[in-house]
């Protein structure tokens, strides 16, 4: 290992209280991608970043996205960031991904403290705040090794290139586009010479484990709507008088998904063959148990007492979620309204082939369709495809990967775990096909960070560890024999 490896690590640990008064600003910017009153905050937050990056000499190019319409509003897309530093010939070049736009937060939806006030807990070393974890910190953590290397006078072991999104919570509208083009630019273009791709936008199975992801589900999100009177009515005056689209919604969602998880619509499990013996022993093997899930989640809730069905339910099965519904009533109190119309979400997460969004949709409709016209409603039911993304599956015997399980045993004492995750990262696949490149998955947070939910953390031994990791990463991969 180089000789500047230990200097690098004694400025991380000597600059932590720097590094996370940085990720508290970064996390005090409400860069909600999805909700229009937020969009000039994700514009401060781009503006920020370009900023930090400027700083720390990555030459940067804040690429216009056009617009569009959210809530009624035309609005300017976030940029995507697209940065470079160092253009030796003879080193490798490594390009890395993030976002920087976070979910919706509320105190209200059940935080203890103000979401967009990064919180540091002295006796559990956890820093709570929205986009902490996800995908803030990650992000703050690549800039955290470039400027502990531009303090200690030391030369990258690689060139770096970056592409950083402010739309990722929200569709990632254009980011393929834009990819695609900066790769047929050839030579001209910001991905030229590209010899892998680093994200670190995921997390460790368990709170004990670090790992490396190799594979990610595919999703498709749906809008299904039922519709009925020209106005909100009185259940007063209308109850059991006339077909309520909330109850024909109710009913339709209840025929999506059991209660243990089966999805109840035809084809769509029987397109994943059982596991045979060796596969399932794959997941036995896992540093993984069923207390590990009740601790995510706060409950005894698990599907199964069978640990490898519980691992196959999240890396490798088909699932099914229900997200919300719109248009009803959810306020403090007593309404006795019956909506006029309400609109379910519910997205459906597939692992392979011959699992495709084309298929699952095809199956959806079918299903959706069958189920209302059984209810013999006059009421109108439509269903809307809101997107997705495609499954992706990496070869982790790459040297990227042999990279990253090295520079994880040098920070963290252990070899990681391999695994399948079962979020969705479109964007991977994207990187994967236009570049011809290995893509690599190395998460900094935990499997209880609880990204997208309430009190979202990053444990401030992974900030500084995990900081440490992704510039060891470098030098393993500066090493490697491509």
């Amino acid at each position: 290992m180089a000789s500047s490896l230990e200097p690098f690590l004694q400025y991380i640990d000597k600059n932590a209280r720097h590094f996370v008064r940085r990720l508290a600003y970064a996390v005090a910017i409400p860069s909600v991608s999805g909700d229009a009153e937020h969009r000039p905050q994700v514009l401060r937050m781009s503006e920020w970043l370009v900023n930090q990056l400027n700083q720390l000499d990555v030459t940067t190019k804040p690429v216009d996205m056009g617009t569009h319409v959210l809530d009624g509003q035309e609005l300017p897309y976030p940029p995507v960031i697209l940065g470079r530093i160092g253009d030796d010939p003879k080193k490798k070049t490594v390009l890395i991904y993030g976002h920087y736009d976070v979910q919706p937060a509320e105190k209200s939806d059940g935080w203890d403290t103000d979401p967009f006030q990064l919180i540091e807990d002295e006796q559990t070393g956890r820093l709570i705040g929205r986009g902490a974890s996800d995908d803030k910190g990650p992000i703050l953590g690549w800039l955290n090794v470039i400027e502990a290397h531009k303090a200690l006078g030391l030369d990258l072991p690689v060139n770096l290139r970056f592409c950083f999104e402010g739309l990722e919570e929200s569709g990632s509208d254009g980011l393929d586009d834009l990819i695609q083009s900066e790769v047929a630019k050839g030579s001209a273009g910001w991905f030229a010479g590209v010899d892998c791709v680093c994200i670190s936008d995921n997390y460790w199975l368990n709170a004990r484990t670090p790992c490396l992801t190799y594979g990610l589900r595919g999703l498709v999100y749906f809008k299904l709507t039922v519709t009925g009177p020209a106005r909100d009515l009185h259940s007063g005056g209308f109850g059991r008088m006339v077909y309520e689209p909330m109850t024909d919604l109710i009913s339709l969602m209840g025929k999506l998904v059991a209660p243990d998880g089966t999805i109840l619509i035809p084809g769509v499990d029987d397109m994943v063959p059982s596991a045979d013996a060796e596969e399932r022993q794959l997941y036995e093997k896992l540093d993984y148990s069923l207390k590990d899930v009740q601790e995510a989640v706060g409950a005894s809730t698990t599907v199964s007492d069978d640990k490898a069905t519980v691992l196959m339910g999240r890396m490798r099965m088909p699932s099914l979620s229900l997200h919300g519904i719109e248009g009803a009533f959810s306020g403090a109190g007593a309404k006795t309204v019956i909506p006029a119309s309400v609109s379910g979400k519910f997205s459906l997460r597939y692992d392979r082939p011959p699992q495709t969004p084309e298929n699952i949709e095809a199956l959806v409709v079918k299903h959706v369709e069958t189920e209302f016209a059984k209810l013999n409603s006059k009421n109108k039911m439509t269903i809307e495809n809101m997107g997705g993304g495609r499954p992706w599956a990496a070869d982790y015997k790459h040297w990227n990967y042999e990279a990253a399980r090295r520079a994880t045993e040098v920070i963290y004492k252990r070899t990681p775990d391999l695994i399948r995750e079962g979020g969705s990262i479109p964007v991977t696949l994207t990187f994967a096909e236009s570049l011809g490149v290995n893509v690599l998955l190395l998460p900094m947070g935990r499997g209880d960070d609880g990204a997208h939910s309430t009190n979202e953390k990053l444990d401030r031994s992974n900030f500084i560890e995990g900081s440490k990791l992704l510039g060891i990463y470098l030098y393993e991969v500066a090493a490697a024999n491509a």
